[in-house]
């Protein structure tokens, strides 16, 4: 064996044991597939994914997912040996409380780690985002001479991930969309935590990603590393489809008794099953985490070349800038987040005494304001003719087309979720995405996980109520709002009419730091007169008083189109002299963090009489109706009728509303 063959030989093996010595000081984790998959991360940091450990954001950087999340040691140990910002010591605090190296790779908490991964199939379907992203970053900026805009996006997944069904469907888009750029790596070890694969999973991989127009290659021994490196080579070379490694592996090699078995899946190996490994590879067998200085000066000059890598880009988007300041001036914008001057005087105002659904709405305000954001792109899971999201001015994003701007993701709303949540992490891109909000029951997963990194899509839902109507039950979202509104780090924002809608799309654009969920109507709406009420502007404080009356005994609140229902209901009040306010609610997120004198100001402590209107679950509502409200909404799934007879059924009347709010005082 040369000098060469035997360092690396070393520095694989230190990775195998360093990421066996964390799970088993954590007493907690997943070691075989990190001691499997040594060869594998080795091969991808030494030889191909570019990088720069001192500024893990660099934007051509190639993107690295560890979708099969489980096994983040391997990543970890890998980022730390690289020159990374992770200590031994973080290696050493594996899954302990407020550690940077959690139980699965997290997003803004290691240095190095692209997209929190953990539930199956989302980095799968994150990296159809991020390929995305960068096939529409190098049509809009690359010119040529100026590659600025070629990187890969690399991924490891396991059995697991392609067992989950949001796999099968970036897996078809990304085949459809020819994102060539998209470089996999299979880990074939046939284990999952309940035994062999086998009980479960005997498909045909290979022949079911060609099927999608994937790129298949198989490397049957994940220590070969020649193999791998032949594989990669190829893989890299294919420009049109997407490439699938399929690598078999031995889950826990090197351990004498647990190797190839499931008990090494999700467990720490064990104190003497540690010892007997090291011994395998010839490592002391009373040492953890040990890291000959040989392997530690190895990968570190590994790390090092990525420095270079971004100083060659700097100096060419430099000269870029000089060649092309508008596109580059454009860019850097975009990439920092900086909003347009003037956008705002873009924002569409609608005319009083008219009625218009607030998808219609949102439709016209995305136009308008699509100009001034080239980087707002996004689409629909094949419903954007219904969720007025067809960006008019642009082309669709195709295989022929990366400058389009409109987004067809099929009828696969998982997807489009975990690919928005892809493109939100690409610096210069502001996504969306937009289908029924009954349908945000399939896009849960990505949801959450946007909220958990904190980054801000924009997640477009219409067809709110049952307002939608014939469709019926399965159709007609009940408990989706209080869902919703769970969720920590979002903001759920259900305009009361056009111009809501309008500073409801104001405050999406303007928000960081968690996603935007906007949720408009089928239904026509009456347009409130902001001349003899509240500006519609005051959105961004959650709730505002919309309509007032001196002494006032008690508050109608309300989203939606159910503020025009709390309106008709003041005026019907005022006929017979009771006096009532009304609150128009669209987002309790954007209320709660308003400072308390504003809440006092329109709820206050002395009117606890209220009543709340909402077509949804009543679920939440009782923190702002208090003891002595009531609430005015579903408690059951809808019917299939007309709107207006489904109104009538479940008491969203004006005479039902009146009857209520009397029975308060």
């Amino acid at each position: 064996m040369s000098s060469n063959q035997n360092i690396e030989k070393l520095a694989i093996d230190t990775v195998r044991i360093l990421s066996a010595d964390a799970v088993q000081k954590a007493n907690s984790g997943h070691p075989g597939t990190a001691m499997a998959l040594a060869p594998v991360g080795h091969v991808l940091w030494k030889e191909f994914i570019n990088f720069n450990p001192k500024n893990p954001d660099w934007a051509n950087r190639d993107r690295f997912i560890l979708s099969a999340g489980h096994a983040c040691i391997l990543q970890y140990s890998f980022l730390h040996l690289l020159g990374y910002d992770l200590s031994l010591d973080d290696i050493k605090n594996f899954r302990q409380l407020h550690s940077k190296t959690a139980g699965h790779p997290e997003y803004g908490l290691a240095p190095g780690v692209d997209v929190t991964t953990g539930p199956l199939g989302q980095g799968f379907a994150n990296g159809v985002g991020f390929a995305i992203g960068q096939k529409h970053l190098a049509a809009r900026y690359n010119k040529p001479g100026f590659n600025l805009f070629d990187y890969h996006v690399y991924a490891i997944c396991s059995d697991g991930d392609l067992m989950e069904g949001v796999t099968a469907e970036a897996a078809s888009l990304a085949g459809h969309l020819e994102l060539g750029n998209i470089i996999y790596v299979y880990d074939d070890n046939k284990i999952s935590i309940e035994g062999s694969t086998d009980i479960t999973f005997n498909e045909d991989v290979d022949a079911r990603f060609r099927s999608y127009g994937w790129h298949v290659q198989s490397v049957e021994d994940a220590n070969d590393i020649h193999a791998l490196q032949l594989a990669l080579t190829n893989a890299k070379a294919e420009k049109q489809k997407p490439s699938l490694i399929r690598v078999r592996s031995l889950i826990a090699y090197g351990s004498p008794n647990k190797s190839g078995t499931a008990g090494s899946h999700g467990s720490p190996l064990g104190a003497d099953e540690i010892k007997l490994v090291k011994e395998f590879f010839g490592f002391d067998p009373e040492k953890s985490f040990n890291v000959p200085a040989e392997v530690a000066e190895y990968y570190s000059k590994i790390g090092s070349r990525g420095i270079a890598y971004e100083d060659n880009w700097n100096k060419l988007f430099a000269d870029y800038a000089a060649k092309f300041p508008e596109l580059a001036a454009e860019y850097t914008a975009s990439a920092n987040d900086e909003l347009p001057a003037g956008w705002l005087e873009k924002l569409p105002v609608f005319a009083a005494g008219t009625k218009l659904a607030t998808r219609q709405a949102s439709g016209k305000v995305l136009n308008a304001i699509a100009g001034s954001f080239p980087n707002l792109i996004g689409g629909a899971a094949d419903l954007a003719p219904s969720t007025e999201t067809t960006l008019k001015e642009s082309t669709s994003f195709t295989s022929e087309d990366r400058t389009g701007r409109n987004f067809h993701f099929g009828i696969r709303e998982h997807a489009m979720g975990s690919a928005l949540n892809g493109l939100a992490l690409t610096k210069g891109i502001k996504p969306f995405g937009a289908t029924f909000l009954m349908f945000s029951e399939y896009m849960r997963p990505p949801i959450r996980l946007a909220s958990i990194m904190k980054i801000s899509p924009i997640f477009v839902y219409t067809h709110d109520s049952i307002g939608l109507g014939e469709d019926g039950t399965t159709h007609q979202p009940i408990e989706q709002l209080a869902s919703l509104r769970s969720i920590p780090n979002i903001t759920v924002i259900r305009p009361a009419d056009a111009n809501e809608s309008a500073h409801a799309w104001r405050v999406a654009i303007e928000k960081k730091g968690g996603p935007t969920v906007l949720i408009f109507t089928r239904q026509a709406l009456p347009v409130l007169d902001q001349d003899k009420y509240a500006k519609a502007s005051n959105l961004e404080k959650g709730a505002y008083v919309l309509s007032d009356a001196e002494n006032a005994q008690l508050i109608l609140i309300a989203t939606g189109s159910e503020v025009a229902l709390a309106m008709d209901t003041q005026a019907k009040l005022a006929e017979e002299g009771i006096a009532s306010r009304v609150v128009s609610m669209p987002s309790w997120e954007l209320f709660e963090k308003q400072d308390a004198a504003y809440k006092e100001s329109v709820f206050p402590k002395t009117l606890k009489k209220r009543l709340a209107i909402e077509m949804a679950s009543p679920m939440g509502w009782h923190k702002y109706t208090t003891d002595e409200g009531d609430t005015l909404c579903m408690e059951t799934f809808g019917e299939s009728a007309p709107a207006d007879e489904l109104y009538k059924y479940f008491g969203f009347t004006v005479d039902n509303a009146v009857k209520k709010a009397k029975a308060l005082l």
